[in-house]
């Protein structure tokens, strides 16, 4: 069977049921990648990669529930579709939580343990300069409002950023997730890493 050839211009979803879904879609958009928001099974039938942006995990897990959209998502993210999560998106991503609802549900994606709020509550939101593998041109201003970090991983995900010493931003195959906020800073490099995974995906 023949590689699948890369896409020239990928159409990207941002997960439209809570949080910051406008950013994303400016983000991508500047990445020259095809953006559009998905709130429906249908929607998520036609596009080639996914953003889940931050906002509320718990509030956007019962969104997902109530939309029909949790086990869709969980397929297509089985399946290999390309996701990229910021924040509450890394938390929706991990195989297990840490200090999480009891009946918040994941979609999984990265062997990780993840930690919500660990960086504290929305009063101690703060940006720093983080380095991250993968992005060139200097390190990356990260937005941490409310953030969690990953307390560890597995064998089969990466490591791709830390700050003050914890795990922020994480790898595995064509799922990418982020503690921090990148949408918000108008530095589109992160978002453009990812636009050129749903390519080399096809």
């Amino acid at each position: 069977m023949a590689p699948l050839a890369p896409l020239a211009t990928p159409t990207i979803g941002v997960l439209a049921l809570q949080g910051d879904v406008r950013e994303h879609l400016v983000a991508l958009a500047a990445a020259d990648a095809l953006a559009r928001p998905v709130r429906r099974p249908e929607e998520l039938a036609e596009v080639d990669g996914l953003v889940i942006p931050g906002g509320e995990s718990t509030t956007m897990s019962k969104l997902a529930v109530a939309f029909g959209m949790l086990e869709p998502l969980r397929e297509r993210v089985r399946a290999g579709m390309p996701v990229y999560g910021t924040c509450a998106g890394m938390i929706m991503l991990a195989d297990k939580l840490l200090d999480g609802r009891e009946d918040q549900e994941t979609l999984g994606g990265i062997d990780m343990i993840v930690r919500r709020n660990a960086f504290g509550r929305q009063n101690e939101s703060f940006e720093a300069a983080v380095e991250m593998t993968g992005v060139e041109g200097g390190p990356v201003e990260g937005v941490f409002i409310r953030a969690p970090w990953v307390e560890s991983v597995g064998a089969a995900a990466d490591v791709i950023a830390r700050y003050d010493g914890h795990t922020v931003a994480v790898r595995q195959g064509n799922v990418l997730a982020t503690s921090f906020h990148p949408e918000l800073t108008g530095d589109h490099r992160v978002h453009a890493m990812f636009v050129e995974m749903v390519r080399a995906a096809g």
